[in-house]
C-alpha cells in the first residue's frame, strides 16, 4: 500500500470512528434521560466540535437516520427466532419473553422518537418500518390462528408495541414482569378469540 493510499486509509478510519462516537453520543443521552439532545451536548459527549458533527451529518434528520440504523441493528442483534413449530403456550411464552425484552431495550429510543416523530420524515419512517418487522414477526410464528385474518394480526400488532407496553409501565406502573405477563393474557386472548 502506497503512502497515499494509507493517508486516505488513515483518513476513512477516522472520519467512521468520530461518526460512530456521534451516533453513540446521541443513543447515550437519550438512554440516560435526555430525550431532546441538542446537537452542542452530542458533540461534547462524543468529544468532538459541532463542526465535525455538522462535517459528519447534514442536519438532524441524517443523524436521526444513522441512530436509527443502529438502534436497528441492536434489535436485529438481540433478536432471536422463535419456531412456529411449538405449541401455541409456549411460542406466546416465548414471543411474550423476548418482546417485554426488546421493548425494554428500546424504551429511550422510542420515547425520544415519540416527541420528534411528527416533525421527523425519517423518525415515521423508521417507526413504520418497525411496525412492519413486528407484523411479519406475528404472522409467521401465529401463522396457523392468524390464518389471513388481518383485523387479529392488527390486534396484536398493536398490543406488541411501544405505546402499549409504555402505558403498561409508565403509566399504570406496571412492573416488567407484570407487564409482560399482561401482554401474554392478551395475546392468548386474542388467539383464543380467533
Amino acid at each position: 500500500m502506497s503512502p497515499a493510499q494509507q493517508r486516505v486509509d488513515g483518513r476513512t478510519a477516522r472520519s467512521e470512528r468520530t461518526r460512530n462516537a456521534i451516533v453513540d453520543a446521541h443513543l447515550q443521552l437519550i438512554g440516560e434521560g435526555d430525550l431532546r439532545p441538542t446537537a452542542d451536548r452530542i458533540a461534547r459527549t462524543a468529544g468532538v466540535s459541532l463542526r465535525a458533527l455538522w462535517s459528519h451529518f447534514a442536519d438532524m434528520e441524517a443523524l436521526f437516520t444513522a441512530s436509527g440504523k443502529r438502534v436497528l441493528e441492536l434489535r436485529d442483534a438481540s433478536h432471536r427466532p422463535i419456531s412456529p413449530d411449538l405449541p401455541l403456550a409456549e411460542r406466546i411464552e416465548a414471543y411474550c419473553r423476548q418482546r417485554a425484552r426488546l421493548l425494554e431495550q428500546i424504551g429511550p429510543t422510542a420515547k425520544a422518537a415519540a416527541i420528534k416523530e411528527p416533525f421527523s420524515d425519517t423518525l415515521r419512517r423508521y417507526r413504520r418500518m418497525h411496525v412492519k418487522r413486528v407484523r411479519e414477526e406475528l404472522a409467521t410464528l401465529f401463522a396457523p390462528e392468524v390464518d389471513g385474518n388481518d383485523e387479529l394480526l392488527d390486534a396484536l400488532t398493536a398490543v406488541s408495541m411501544w405505546p402499549t407496553w409504555a402505558t403498561w409501565r409508565e403509566n399504570m406502573d406496571l412492573s416488567v414482569t407484570a407487564a409482560r405477563s399482561t401482554l401474554s393474557r392478551t395475546i392468548t386472548a386474542l388467539l383464543g378469540a380467533a
